[in-house]
């Protein structure tokens, strides 16, 4: 009892000195203290701003049992950052991935795999990931703190790998006054063309005493749109030249010649919508009724262009580079492959025959439509010694993703026009300083003018894709947690915690598409015939970093009309086809995708039992959860009758899988400001929803493998462990040192389950629809040679699919933040004393796993020209950067609050690669080393009035890629765009 006063003693002398803390002045509670009496008064001082914040965060990840990192908002509606994601930014051990160099995905300890809460509620997702809600659908100023859990204890639930994010609102009865507010901004983009955007958001909320209670509402609402563009220009060099081909273009040495040329410009317009609402009830201290609910509505629009070189590979023999440079592969999992030279800066000429290379103008044009609903209703409850919480929540996120891209093939008017849709178009690139530059060779005697250019007769019709995707993610939850005090009755543990969850989590995803090419001239219209719905392409791609080579005029789809009705356009495209061929069958509306339906429900009952502790310099809890879980996958069948009609069959499969999680945290305070910490649990990651589908498309022959999804499949299993230190060494200042350790087990292995074959006969089973030996039944593949029958139907046959595989492996790493300020030194520096700073750094690793990738056929030859065999690449944890770190640095003093952030990570492994695929040269690109600088300022001008000033990506830093290794062959390249938002906000 004598520990816990020194504790509780600790705590509010802490207490006391972050209160001391204020945004503009430094203001004092008078005190009175009676010697009788002890402390009599303590005046309450409301303290704001940047400072307040870090000091109310670190308190709270001081005093938690649990390793977690909190981050509060300054104000109402006030995060860090005005996005979700570059709000984790500042957590130790977080990483984030950008799309368009806006914030999107949130890597915690170097993996994706990670759960997302509101208000501890499990959320849905828009996809068939299990991460929950995306961070873009969230607007921050909903938000009051954002609380990450990297070491779980035994009532927090399953599912995550790097840690648990916790979004969290403003509680009503925690109130002290009404509370009133509005923001009003404006952001723009340093590369968009359409002008700034709106941010609307506000806050009411009050709390009142009556003689049913204390009765609290906050109600919380806001709109933005946002217009992010990046340019993103690439260049496959795949390919080779040997330096004994005899091609016209050999050189005296091997290189890698120009095989494939995009100028991408990628724009994406939000426009997001979230409303919430939370009503509490206390009718006495002993008894809490809450009601939260949240609605977020998210349109995601893509209007992209992308004007490529195809065909160049046709010309590799004969198209001579006037420029080369050197390209060191350096090594691959201890194989030394060595350098080579590649074209650098030259002009393709148009081929003999006039056919090659040809220039491609698309449109990737589509939107993601998102509605995520999210309501909660409980009670939490104290009687004596017992208290307990019982809650019914409900998630759900319906997505529907149309798209409405095109090709057009541009036909050059100076060459000769055959029966194709598409000819030869003169082309310079320049792929020098760190560049990927290339254009219209406008000096060669058969180049296009620009008139030319623009013209619509010169473009003919060359694919429509289409589609309407349809995603339901939902989950419903029924909590009861209860816990008893023990405090006073035993020396060691202080309360113990028990509880029970029961949760249906379901999954539907119908696609539908149709995508049309049109090869040859007869059935393909030329752009005459639906100039209508034609438009110039954007010929700003130099804005970026003023590069003078670019393709700038070009006709494409208009993809605001393709956005807006597409049934326009496709009737549009259907007259010019009917128009041009007569004959010819109209383009339809997409069309049920029978092989990528599924619906999916998983029914999990928990239980957990935990034990917390204190004795001494020590605390903690100690405890096990318990889960069961039960799935059933309905997917489609598809295999074709006698006529060749497809036939959908439905399929149900149902699997259970348990485990039982044990875990353990620890904190011992060795001094009054050293506080030490270890933390030992175990956990599971769930597969995607897609792949345990049971749906699969099935052919004739016995020699083609099915791809299907594995309903069987297991969760992953995930031990971790943490071990740090924590120094507090002054009011709201921090160093502190962890040390993590996470092996994971049962792999997602994607492989092939064979279909076993008799070792004498070479006969397969041909009795179904089990196949217990291996592989999966297909019902209309004939028997072939693996049978006595060989036109008998109906045997097992390989199965692409995904399995728990053999293996461990191991993601570790050290965190190191520091934060502080010289607020204590207002004596000494005078207004010097209003700067802190606040930085962390994180070294992380990841070892193991049996996957290997492997070089597609021309990397393999460009290999051999090396002397390199078999070239192999160990599969790695994408998005992990080993090292990033990010400083930030704020003032705040005279009504003054700025703030500005600089992050580094280094270079990682990514898929995020552009309009492609697969995997350049069968591996994943290596995004290079990239720092960014944000900055904000905002100005208390009364104190109700204030105005701020935001910029992100100040500098515009471009995002590097590099295919096979870091630093090698410069292959895609990021220029994105700088981001200004403007505004104020007024609380009454």
């Amino acid at each position: 009892m004598i520990n816990n006063n020194k504790r509780h003693l600790a705590m509010a002398i802490r207490a006391i000195n972050t209160l001391a803390i204020s945004a503009a002045t430094l203001a004092f509670a008078p005190q009175l203290l009676a010697q009788e009496d002890g402390i009599d008064q303590l005046e309450e001082v409301v303290v704001t701003g940047i400072r307040a914040s870090l000091a109310n965060a670190l308190d709270q990840k001081r005093d938690a049992n649990n390793l977690v990192e909190v981050i509060q908002a300054e104000d109402i509606g006030k995060l860090p950052d005005q996005n979700l994601a570059e709000v984790l930014e500042n957590v130790p051990g977080i990483q984030i991935t950008r799309t368009a160099g806006v914030g999107t995905g949130v890597q915690i300890r170097g993996t994706n795999d990670n759960r997302t809460e509101i208000n501890g509620i499990s959320t849905a997702g828009s996809g068939v990931g299990r991460s929950g809600i995306s961070f873009d659908d969230v607007a921050a100023s909903m938000i009051a703190s954002v609380e990450v859990t990297k070491a779980p204890e035994a009532k927090t639930i399953e599912g995550s790998v790097g840690g648990t994010i916790n979004l969290k609102t403003i509680r009503p009865l925690e109130l002290k006054e009404m509370l009133a507010s509005v923001r009003v901004q404006g952001e723009e983009s340093s590369l968009s063309t359409d002008g700034m955007t709106p941010r609307l958001s506000g806050t009411w909320g009050d709390m009142w005493q009556t003689d049913a209670g204390e009765f609290g509402v906050v109600i919380s609402g806001s709109y933005a749109e946002s217009d992010v563009t990046a340019f993103r220009p690439r260049a496959d060099r795949d390919n080779s030249v040997a330096s004994n081909s005899g091609a016209a273009s050999a050189q005296s040495f091997d290189f890698l010649p120009i095989q494939f040329l995009i100028q991408d410009y990628d724009n994406f317009e939000y426009e997001t919508k979230n409303v919430s609402g939370s009503f509490e009830w206390a009718p006495n201290d002993n008894l809490t009724f809450y009601f939260d609910a949240m609605i977020n509505e998210q349109e995601r629009l893509q209007e992209s262009t992308r004007v490529q070189a195809s065909g160049v590979s046709d010309l590799r023999n004969f198209s001579i580079p006037t420029e080369f440079e050197t390209v060191n592969f350096g090594s691959l999992d201890g194989q030394h492959i060595g350098s080579i030279q590649a074209a650098a800066k030259g002009v393709i000429q148009v081929q003999s025959d006039d056919s090659d290379p040809n220039l491609r103008t698309s449109t990737d044009t589509g939107s993601r439509k998102t509605k995520t609903n999210i309501f909660r209703l409980g009670t939490d409850w104290e009687k004596d010694r017992f208290s307990g919480r019982v809650e019914l929540a409900l998630s759900s996120s319906d997505t529907v993703s149309p798209d409405f891209s095109t090709t057009l093939n541009f036909l050059n008017p100076n060459v000769t026009i055959g029966s194709a849709n598409d000819n030869g178009t003169p082309f310079e690139y320049d792929l020098t300083g760190g560049s990927l530059a290339f254009g219209i060779a406008y000096d060669e005697a058969n180049a296009p003018t620009v008139a030319q250019m623009l013209d619509p007769a010169n473009y003919a019709l060359q694919q429509v894709s289409q589609s309407q995707d349809k995603t339901e993610n939902s989950e419903n939850a029924f909590v009861a947690d209860f816990s008893y005090d023990l405090t006073d009755t035993l020396p060691f543990i202080t309360s113990v915690d028990a509880g029970y969850r029961y949760s249906k989590s379901s999954s539907l995803n119908d696609d539908r598409g149709s995508n049309v090419s049109l090869s040859g001239l007869a059935n393909s219209p030329t752009g005459d015939l639906f100039s209508s719905v034609m438009t110039a392409g954007p010929d700003n791609f130099n804005d970026a970093d003023g590069r003078a080579l670019y393709v700038r005029d070009f006709l494409i789809i208009d993809p605001e009309k393709a956005l807006n009705n597409p049934q326009a356009v496709l009737a549009a495209l259907n007259a010019a086809i009917q128009a041009n061929n007569p004959g010819q069958n109209p383009i339809s509306s997409p069309t049920s995708t029978s092989n990528a339906f599924f619906d999916i429900d998983e029914t999990t009952n928990s239980l957990y039992l935990q034990a917390n502790f204190e004795e001494g310099i020590f605390r903690g809890n100690f405890g096990v959860r318990y889960l069961q879980t039960d799935v059933t996958s309905i997917g489609n069948a598809i295999t074709t009758d006698g006529s060749g009609n497809e036939v959908v069959t439905k399929a149900t499969t149902k699997s259970n899988y348990d485990f039982l999680l044990p875990r353990i945290n620890v904190a011992a305070s060795v001094t009054e400001d050293v506080l030490l910490r270890a933390a030992w649990s175990k956990d599971i990651r769930r597969p995607d929803f897609d792949d345990l589908s049971t749906s699969a498309s099935y052919e004739t022959s016995p020699n083609a493998s099915v791809d299907i999804g594995n309903p069987d499949l297991e969760p992953e299993e995930v031990t971790s462990w943490d071990i740090g230190v924590e120094w507090y060494f002054a009011p709201a200042a921090v160093v502190s040192l962890g040390y993590f350790n996470k092996d994971r087990e049962n792999l997602f292995v994607d492989s092939i389950d064979s279909a076993y074959q008799d070792p004498v006969t070479g006969y397969r089973d041909i009795v179904g629809p089990a196949c217990e030996a291996g592989g999966v039944w297909n019902p209309i593949a004939l028997h072939n040679v693996f049978g006595s029958n060989s036109a008998a139907t109906g045997i097992c046959v390989d199965a692409a699919t995904t399995n728990n595989g053999a293996g461990k492996t191991t993601q570790s790493g050290w965190e190191l933040a520091f934060q502080y300020d010289l607020s204590n030194f207002e004596d000494q520096l005078g207004w010097a004393s209003g700067f802190g700073v606040a930085a962390n750094y994180t070294k992380q690793k990841f070892e193991g796993g049996n996957e290997y990738l492997y070089p597609t056929s021309r990397a393999e030859t460009v290999f051999g020209l090396l002397g390199a065999t078999d070239v192999q690449l160990k599969a790695q944890l994408l998005d992990l950067s080993e090292d990033s770190y990010n400083i930030t640095m704020y003032y705040e003093k005279f009504g003054l609050s700025a703030r500005a952030r600089y992050t580094w990570r280094d270079a990682y492994r990514s898929e995020d690669f552009g309009s492609t695929s697969s995997y350049p040269w069968g591996f994943p690109v290596v995004q290079e080393a990239r720092g960014q600088l944000n900055a904000s300022i905002n100005y208390d001008v009364t104190d109700n009035l204030a105005l701020g000033l935001e910029a992100i990506n100040i500098t515009e830093s471009e995002v590097k890629q590099s295919c096979v290794n870091e630093g090698s062959l410069l292959c895609f390249q990021g220029l994105t765009d700088r981001r200004v938002t403007i505004g104020m906000s007024y609380k009454y």
